[in-house]
């Protein structure tokens, strides 16, 4: 008889050190099997056939592959809808048990829902581990037990626990157990990108460490979107090709600042957790009662970055020749969608999830419910950022709008779409007729 298994079930958490879930697989004395499954359900509904995103994944599923070779071990990477992926693998395989880590989104509870119901059927166990974030779901709550929706007491409760269990931020020490991986080097190569339907892209991934000295000076430069400021870390944050704790630990050290954007990132974990129903409707259910406008060509001219605003129309040129975009920026052109535009936020969060390498659902979304001001914590509705004063503070010498407006200054530039007293005034009116329904 065929030897038992176990099987870890990689998803955003693309690397072996400092792995929560790959550690107590590795450590349940069963041969562990590397699996990797490129989702059908979420693939086929990407529309950009280069989408960066998955070229960035099979790469780093390629890396982990040569290093699986190197231990006598390998990755089987499959495509296909997850369901249908472990009803083959039962048959292929005999598995004894499972391990994954946790992830909160709706889609991937759901997922995982009806993966763990079908291995239970067999009597295989489906466990779960904390790796993507510093402190999940019920960790971080109120006195009396209910979520936090306002940032600043939840991490003022957050730096409370972290102090009182340090061992949050332990590492996940990996590699003496990296004998356990399954001895079976023959396992299927991986699929090509061209089997599962997709297209190298080309566009530069941001690299996976960042300057201690840039951490340091985080808080005086991450506003100037002209600068490198910030650490860019997100795509590595997003898919777990580095580890979230071994960050926080060095950002401790360097700058508090940084380590709020760390707080901020579970925050928006646990809204999206206790509040799955912000992903279709505003967390202030009386913000959806707005009248958006809704115009269409005046969506496609912020989409392209024809606004007549320079730090808007920079921003949007940034995000779509790079997939990135500055987060100061993000909040500036969200601000003018929304609000100058009246164009309902949850168009907005559409066009970034489709662009940003380092999209995240929850912090996507929580990040434009701010800015439209129907959020947790949101801007509130008579806060209507002028974009005009935005660039004389961040971008006074225009050096970030000339690196992404090759014709601002010059004829071919558009003047201002909107009138900024006029957008304001008609923003107010419009969300105060809706709020006093």
């Amino acid at each position: 008889m065929e030897q038992e298994i176990a099987v870890f079930w990689f998803r955003r958490d693309l690397r072996l050190h400092d792995n929560a879930g790959l550690l107590h697989a590795l450590k349940s004395g069963l041969p562990v099997l590397p699996l990797f499954i490129f989702d059908a359900d979420i693939l086929d509904s990407l529309t950009d056939r280069s989408d960066a995103r998955v070229s960035f994944i099979y790469q780093e599923l390629t890396q982990m592959d040569k290093q699986l070779h190197d231990l006598g071990s390998g990755m089987l990477v499959k495509y296909g809808r997850p369901i249908d992926v472990w009803r083959q693998l039962l048959q292929a395989f005999p598995v004894k048990a499972v391990f994954t880590n946790s992830d909160y989104e709706p889609y991937a509870l759901e997922r995982d829902r009806s993966v763990s119901e079908l291995l239970r059927e067999t009597g295989i166990p489906f466990a779960g581990f904390k790796d993507h974030v510093i402190f999940e779901k019920n960790e971080v709550t109120k006195d009396d037990g209910t979520p936090y929706t306002v940032f600043t007491p939840y991490s003022r409760k957050w730096r409370t626990l972290l102090q009182a269990t340090p061992h949050a931020l332990q590492t996940f020490d990996t590699e003496p157990y990296f004998h356990r991986f399954i001895q079976q080097p023959d396992l299927p190569a991986l699929p090509t990108l061209a089997d599962i339907g997709f297209r190298a892209s080309g566009l530069s991934i941001p690299p996976k460490s960042v300057s201690q000295g840039l951490i340091k000076n985080y808080d005086k430069t991450r506003d100037f979107p002209a600068i490198e400021g910030t650490s860019r870390l997100g795509i590595h944050f997003r898919f777990g090709t580095i580890s979230i704790r071994e960050k926080a630990q060095r950002a401790l050290e360097l700058n508090q600042v940084y380590v709020n954007e760390l707080i901020w990132r579970d925050f928006y974990a646990q809204i999206l957790y206790h509040f799955p129903q912000v992903v279709t409707r505003a967390f202030r259910p009386e913000y959806d009662l707005i009248q958006w406008r809704n115009d269409e060509g005046e969506f496609m001219r912020w989409c392209e970055g024809r606004t007549g605003y320079p730090i808007v129309d920079a921003g949007m040129r940034e995000l779509n020749a790079t997939r990135y975009m500055h987060n100061r920026v993000r909040m500036i052109t969200a601000s003018f969608l929304t609000k100058h535009l009246l164009i309902d936020w949850r168009w907005g969060e559409a066009y970034f999830a489709s662009k940003l390498l380092d999209f995240d659902l929850a912090s996507n979304n929580g990040g434009w419910q701010w800015a439209a001001g129907c959020g947790t914590d949101a801007a509130p509705y008579f806060r209507v950022f002028n974009p005009t004063a935005q660039q004389q503070k961040f971008d006074k010498d225009f050096l970030y709008v000339r690196q992404w407006v090759q014709e601002w200054g010059s004829a071919a530039y558009p003047s201002p779409m909107v009138d900024h007293q006029m957008a304001r005034a008609r923003c107010l009116e419009t969300y105060k007729a809706a709020l006093s329904r």
